[in-house]
């Protein structure tokens, strides 16, 4: 069966209440430290990576709840959360829930009847990104006795997942500089891996996925997620100096593979968000892109880049879902336009692209995987066009689950178009940014009545089935 998780809403701010004062710890309570095995596979109880398991399907085995029983399902307890931006996946370990919180927090709480275990509490930044409850921390990562938690303000922060106490504290980038942390960690055979947001300004400097040392925090590798001048891949920016390559965002986590020894991570698109404003048609790699880096140095095995020079914000920078189809070994991943699309996680080369037949911006040539732009689609100066999705995405961060016995993808979706008018940018030092855009969002055609669908696709792109909602979906989906 197909169920939401529904839990924890995504983008609202609970009330302010009474906090608890003192850290209670787990006590005796059983307590395993995480190793690589129990990472590798988790047992059908356990939620121990963002998605459960490396491959980020978001499927669990569980039996227990089914079609003749879901229905029963009341409120067992809850539990109020702090003030602001809330977007939060909770692990479960050993009957133990860890959930992050904004700006870079977290909780334990006893799984079974929520009662308040400990609390770390991020410092309010003094200067950058600064109001931590309007940063949502989306997922954190156990390994060890530690939990991994990425901050508002650019730091990776260890805690003893007993206590809550702070084990070690390592400022990755500098807040100042617009960096911040959205997305959360990925524990990798003893690698702690990130990925940063927050790189929209122009500046001499770019995004980055880093690697760090559970045990001490020291920073093992970084890759960046933007060609420089000089470098392979650079010259796809034409002649743009560093300062104007902006973008390349990875504010979602990415999947891992045991068999390939290979992450995957997706990254954003460039910016501002039309070429006109970032002074440059070229593809800007490696935004808008699939990266597999090897965990242990960063390298970078290969890129597949999904929309060339996007030009509309649209994101493909979500989850990556490793799935095998007859004897491939593939990654697939689904951007704003809701186009599933198959790579071969082995080599990087182009499977297939999925259409549902909602977006009207780009044609993708099914036999090289190159995506091109339909006749008067790519912004112009002051000039208002129509197109779908909105820059909300069909699809956005609400992550596809993937069910093993139906071969088939669940997927949250938004059908919105835009009316959209983009405006100028001045390429100067600290611009920059998404760039002006005039937005008027519409219901789309196929679905005047509803925003929101969840769709059933097979690893084939046929569509199984789709379920219309009148609001919008807000939650991530879970297969079981």
């Amino acid at each position: 069966m197909l169920a939401a998780c529904l839990a924890f809403l995504q983008g609202g701010a609970a009330a302010q209440l009474q906090r608890p004062v003192r850290n209670i710890g787990l006590g005796d309570r059983p307590f395993r430290p995480v190793t690589d095995a129990m990472l590798e596979k988790p047992e059908p109880g356990e939620w121990i990576n963002w998605r459960r398991t490396y491959d980020g399907t978001g499927y669990s085995p569980l039996t227990q709840i089914n079609r003749q029983n879901v229905a029963q399902l009341k409120l067992a307890w809850s539990w109020g959360m702090p003030e602001g931006q809330h977007q939060p996946t909770p692990l479960v370990h050993d009957g133990v829930m860890f959930l992050p919180t904004p700006g870079g927090g977290a909780q334990a709480v006893d799984a079974t009847n929520g009662d308040f275990l400990w609390e770390f509490r991020p410092p309010q930044p003094a200067e950058g990104n600064g109001n931590v409850r309007n940063t949502p921390t989306r997922n954190i990562a156990i390994y060890a006795d530690r939990i991994y938690v990425t901050t508002a303000d650019a730091r990776l922060v260890a805690l003893n997942a007993r206590t809550g106490d702070l084990v070690w504290d390592t400022q990755v980038m500098d807040p100042k500089e617009g960096y911040t942390y959205t997305a959360g960690a990925l524990a990798v055979k003893g690698v702690i891996i990130t990925s940063l947001t927050g790189c929209q300004k122009f500046k001499n400097d770019v995004c980055y996925i880093l690697g760090h040392d559970a045990q001490t925090g020291k920073e093992v590798w970084r890759t960046s997620t933007i060609a420089r001048p000089g470098e392979p891949g650079g010259d796809t920016w034409d002649n743009q100096p560093l300062m104007f390559r902006a973008g390349g965002d990875a504010w979602m986590t990415g999947s891992y593979d045991p068999a390939t020894n290979l992450v995957y991570w997706g990254t954003a698109q460039a910016k501002p968000w039309a070429q006109f404003q970032r002074g440059t048609a070229g593809d800007a790699l490696y935004t808008n892109s699939t990266l597999a880096l090897d965990p242990r140095t960063g390298k970078m095995l290969w890129y597949f880049q999904h929309i060339p020079g996007e030009t509309h914000d649209m994101d493909e920078v979500f989850e990556r879902v490793l799935v095998d189809v007859d004897g491939r070994s593939s990654v697939f991943s689904m951007g704003k336009l809701a186009l599933l699309w198959e790579i071969d996680r082995k080599t990087g080369k182009f499977v297939a692209a999925h259409d549902p037949g909602y977006q009207t911006l780009i044609d993708v040539d099914q036999k090289t995987g190159r995506a091109s732009y339909r006749p008067n689609t790519i912004p112009k100066e002051g000039v208002e066009f129509r197109f779908c999705p909105s820059t909300g995405g069909f699809k956005s961060l609400r992550s596809m689950a993937y069910h093993p016995a139906t071969r088939a993808f669940y997927i949250p979706l938004n059908l919105t178009c835009e009316d959209g008018t983009f405006g100028p940018v001045t390429l100067v030092e600290g611009g920059g940014g998404s760039g002006p855009v005039r937005r008027i969002n519409l219901m789309h055609p196929e679905s005047p009545d509803g925003l929101g669908e969840l769709l059933a696709m097979d690893v084939n792109g046929k569509i199984l089935w789709r379920h219309r909602t009148r609001t919008p979906p807000n939650t991530a989906a879970l297969a079981m």
